[in-house]
Formats: structure tokens, C-alpha cells, sequence
């Protein structure tokens, strides 16, 4: 099989960076960021975070290949802020934002087994001996089918 192995596709070897910018001769204030050892999970955040500044023009990437582990990235500003800066604030702020999600997250399953261990104390201290009938869409008699 010509798949890669598995730690090959997130963890980066001794000689490779994790990054490299390369500013665009072509298109001004324009650069192309190469990340490495992610995907297009990573890489579609960080563009829709890009295209929320009002400072960038154009926010895109490319996957040149499904088997090698990178993407592109190619930023535009309006020249108020370098592409690097537009990326480096686009990456803050998707890091914010993920913390808040991650705490908002671990507080809502908090709540929710509190709720659950609490709904289990109430439903074991009223039920009968032999389970609690009166529960349920056939509340009733046991043997009502």
C-alpha cells in the first residue's frame, strides 16, 4: 500500500518547520503559507477565521495531494496589515475560540451528570421494591399491556 504511516501525517521530523510564509512577487500584499502536517479541518478554520477580518481581501487553500500531509494557504490584505499579521490574529483568535468551546463544553457535561446523578437519587429514593410502575407512557398496573 502506498499510504504514508499513520504518525507520519501529525508528527513533524527533525528537519521540518511547521510553517513557512512565503510573501507573493506577483499579487500585492498577498503571501502563500505552507502548514504542515495538517489537513483541511485546520486549514477551513483558519480561512473562514481570515475571511472575518475586514483587512483581508482574499483567504484560500489548497490540498496539493490527499497522501501528503500539508496545505496551502494563500492570504490578501488591503495593505493595512501584512498577510502574516492577518494569519498570526486569524490564529489567536481560532485559539480563543476554541478554548471557549473546550470550557463551554466540559461545563455542560459537568451540569448534565450532576443532573443525572441527581434525577437517579430522586427516582431511586421513590421507587417501589420491585421497580416503579407509575413511570413511563403505561403508567398504571404492571400487568396493564
Amino acid at each position: 500500500m502506498n499510504a504514508p504511516n499513520r504518525f507520519e501525517l501529525y508528527v513533524l521530523g527533525d528537519d521540518e518547520k511547521a510553517l513557512e510564509i512565503t510573501d507573493d512577487t506577483k499579487i500585492p500584499n498577498a503571501a502563500t503559507i505552507k502548514v504542515v502536517k495538517q489537513d483541511h479541518t485546520m486549514a477551513n478554520m483558519i480561512r473562514a477565521q481570515l475571511l472575518s477580518n475586514e483587512h483581508v481581501i482574499f483567504a484560500g487553500y489548497k490540498v496539493p495531494h490527499p497522501l501528503e500531509p500539508y496545505f496551502l494557504l494563500k492570504v490578501q490584505t488591503d495593505g493595512s496589515v501584512t498577510p502574516t499579521q492577518a494569519f498570526r490574529t486569524a490564529c489567536q483568535l481560532l485559539i480563543a475560540q476554541l478554548d471557549s468551546l473546550q470550557r463551554e463544553f466540559k461545563r455542560e457535561f459537568d451540569l448534565q451528570a450532576m443532573n443525572d446523578v441527581d434525577a437517579n437519587q430522586a427516582m431511586a429514593s421513590r421507587a417501589a421494591p420491585y421497580g416503579d410502575y407509575n413511570v413511563g407512557p403505561r403508567a398504571g398496573d404492571y400487568a396493564d399491556f
